[in-house]
């Protein structure tokens, strides 16, 4: 016949099939490939201004989509206190937003320190500042917190100052008066004010409290602000 036939052994089959299972059987066991999460990127300030207070937020999507506000400050606040509002404001429009995963960045050293427990709080403003940021990070799948130079927050500065000094709203940009701070460490069983509602134009401002007194630190030597105005 000019056709051959060829034979393989049984044992040299049951090897393939052997060796054909282990290869299958190691892929399924792999674990699943790490996937980056896609961190959103959140940039605070706040300012303390002969005119009034007022913070400033950028938040940049994985998508490098820029998001802008600025909320003015109507109660007695200092530096350090601003700061903190800043960063609280932030946290909550990220939770609103639906944001998991946020790499934070501001220029307040002392602010950054405090809540990375590098720095202990002797002051009770700012403990109770501190405590309700470490509350709200529970809400996050991922947050970092890091310490840049204020030349790298510009553009959260900028709206800072807007607002603080209380020029006109730009267009496109997210703005809201405030006018009690979202911690009240005077009054622990008082209830805390609620953030004031952020959008385009949106301007719903609560019952004012004497808008125009403003405070310095209550011991500076205890708390320097490294970043006075």
């Amino acid at each position: 016949m000019g056709q051959g036939i060829s034979y393989a052994s049984w044992t040299a089959i049951k090897s393939q099939v052997l060796a054909n299972f282990i290869v299958e059987w190691t892929e399924v066991q792999k674990p699943p490939a790490v996937v980056d999460q896609e961190y959103w990127t959140m940039y605070f300030d706040g300012s303390l201004m002969q005119k009034g207070a007022g913070i400033g937020l950028v938040f940049v999507s994985p998508l490098g989509v820029r998001m802008r506000y600025m909320v003015r400050i109507h109660f007695p606040s200092s530096n350090n206190v601003v700061e903190y509002e800043a960063l609280i404001n932030g946290l909550h429009i990220a939770i609103e937003l639906g944001i998991q995963w946020l790499n934070i960045r501001g220029d307040s050293q002392l602010v950054i320190d405090q809540v990375m427990k590098e720095s202990s709080c002797h002051n009770t403003k700012m403990a109770a500042y501190c405590r309700e940021v470490r509350q709200l990070e529970d809400k996050f799948d991922g947050l970092e917190l890091n310490h840049i130079l204020r030349c790298l927050n510009e553009a959260a500065d900028t709206l800072t100052k807007m607002a603080s000094g209380r020029e006109p709203m730009p267009t496109g940009i997210f703005a809201g008066d405030q006018y009690k701070p979202l911690v009240r460490y005077e009054e622990p069983g008082q209830a805390r004010s609620v953030l004031p509602a952020l959008g385009s134009g949106a301007n719903q401002p609560l019952a004012p409290s004497n808008p125009e007194v403003m405070e310095l630190d209550e011991d500076p030597a205890i708390e320097p602000d490294p970043l006075a105005d």
